[in-house]
């Protein structure tokens, strides 16, 4: 007897459709629709085709802040990854501090994104601020405002403390899924601190691993309003990432058509080197299984 399908569930699926239609696939496509198209104003539009692909991929304003963005999601990413897994592997595994410190972690990652900004702003000056006193008080000459290496450090730093905490929570919940009898047979082998976390630890926290890389890849590689209300994308161009670029040709300069060919530029960008992390991690994941 054939099997009658409900289709009654794609009614509950609707409104999530509806909803990323109009979030989504429609402001996505009236970006591909300027990104081809020139307008001189009074919303008379002209056919422009790649013109605008063309222009940014000639703009060396374009490459510079590819390449800072390149540099920061690296750095980030080689910094979170190991210190949220130290973090998670030195959490209590049970009892009140298993609990207090999982509320502990999770304080930085319900701060808003643009007081973050502000407060390492109040945080890194020099006059009022904690950090940049201090550091003037030890005779470090510290000024996030006209030192691109000290820009540099402060949304570095800025980035490592408000995210690392999710990379930290989510290796832990690996780390809680591993049963005791595992850590039981290696006692017995006499396995070293170092095998176990070799192969226990590390396989079986690959899977949410994956997912913290792609996270954080993804996050840090479209991060704007941190940077931005430290430091501007300053001082000069130093730490204008490709979001902080790409604002100020959208609404800075109102050049509609190049920011809309270089946002979908952006959009490939992202969609490939996280293709290529997750191809990879997911390589690796079998190659250990």
């Amino acid at each position: 007897m054939e099997k009658t399908v409900n289709q009654k569930a794609w009614f509950l699926v609707l409104p999530v459709l509806i909803l990323v239609a109009f979030s989504a696939v429609i402001p996505l496509m009236t970006v591909v629709n300027y990104s081809v198209q020139d307008t001189f104003g009074n919303n008379q539009f002209f056919w422009a085709g790649l013109e605008w692909f063309e222009e940014m991929l000639n703009d060396d304003r374009m490459w510079g802040a590819l390449g800072r963005q390149l540099m920061f999601s690296g750095i980030i990413l080689l910094i979170q990854i190991p210190l949220g897994v130290f973090v998670a592997l030195n959490m209590p595994k049970k009892g009140f501090w298993a609990s207090f410190c999982l509320v502990f972690m999770s304080l930085p990652l319900l701060i808003p994104w643009n007081v973050v900004g502000t407060i390492w702003q109040v945080f890194g000056r020099v006059d009022i601020g904690l950090l940049g006193h201090t550091l003037a008080a030890m005779g470090i000459d510290y000024n996030y405002t006209n030192d691109p290496f000290a820009a540099w450090v402060t949304i570095i730093v800025m980035d490592v403390w408000h995210w690392t905490s999710l990379v930290a929570l989510l290796a832990y919940a690996g780390l809680q899924s591993i049963p005791d009898a595992y850590y039981q047979a290696a006692k017995i082998d006499q396995a070293s601190r170092w095998k176990v976390f070799r192969f226990i630890e590390l396989p079986k926290m690959m899977g949410v691993l994956m997912i913290a890389i792609l996270l954080r890849f993804m996050d840090s590689f479209m991060i704007y309003t941190e940077p931005f209300v430290v430091t501007g994308g300053g001082p000069g161009s130093t730490t204008t990432l490709l979001s902080i670029d790409l604002v100020k040709m959208a609404l800075g300069q109102f050049d509609l058509g190049p920011a809309a060919a270089f946002s979908i530029m952006y959009f490939l960008v992202i969609l490939l080197i996280s293709w290529v992390f997750y191809t990879v991690m997911t390589n690796l994941d079998k190659r250990e299984g």
